[in-house]
């Protein structure tokens, strides 16, 4: 069972914790987690672009003139692709890009991704995030404490997780760039592999083991 530092929100060191080696113990499956971030990213994708082809665009009834005696090309409708206004070539048209991701897959894959994290140090415990109000530069100054030993990171590309929804966390850390704060039940491969440092309070590492386990 690994063992990592648990602080506080001003970045100092208040205990330790175990993390479950079911859970952030994991073998580092690369193809894995490539396979579901990219499924989850196809899922994202509405797939209703659409181009009119030569028999969908207004008008052409007619041909345009004479197929021989003008000097010019022969023309035989105005829909061609070769018209302005004219039909599309091989266009897009809608579609499903669905993928189907089997959910012990999907909870393997997180897994494995929230291990690597472990083991490059970059996943921080945090004891509590804990906010009087709506506070944008308590949020950055607990970040800058809590990172400021990985000269990489400050307060961009980082993951804050949380136990529950809770208004005035997310409020307040919404318009700080490259942060993002989600409830532990909710975090995907997507979410993991984006980020650089994941900081995540005591409750919300439960809950993880709880689902993931």
């Amino acid at each position: 069972m690994a063992k990592i530092k648990l602080h506080d929100m001003a970045g100092k060191v208040v205990g330790d914790i175990d993390l479950k080696d079911a859970v952030f113990g994991a073998e580092y499956k690369e193809n894995l987690i490539h396979q579901i971030y990219v499924g989850l990213l196809a899922n994202r994708h509405h797939g209703t672009h659409d181009t009119k082809g030569k028999g969908e665009v207004r008008g052409g009834g007619r041909k345009p003139w004479r197929q021989k005696g003008t000097g010019g090309a022969r023309a035989g409708s105005r829909r061609s692709p070769l018209w302005k206004g004219g039909g599309t070539t091989f266009g897009p048209t809608p579609r499903k890009y669905t993928q189907v991701l089997p959910k012990t897959m999907r909870h393997a894959a997180l897994r494995s991704a929230l291990s690597q994290r472990v083991r490059e140090e970059a996943f921080t415990a945090v004891s509590e995030v804990k906010l009087d109000g709506f506070k944008t530069k308590t949020v950055v100054d607990m970040l800058k404490s809590l990172t400021q030993d990985d000269h990489s990171v400050s307060t961009s590309h980082t993951l804050l997780l949380i136990a529950e929804q809770d208004a005035v966390v997310m409020k307040s850390a919404a318009n700080i760039p490259g942060v993002e704060v989600i409830v532990a039940e909710r975090i995907n491969v997507v979410d993991v592999v984006n980020s650089k440092r994941i900081l995540a309070t005591k409750d919300a590492i439960t809950k993880l083991e709880e689902v993931l386990s």
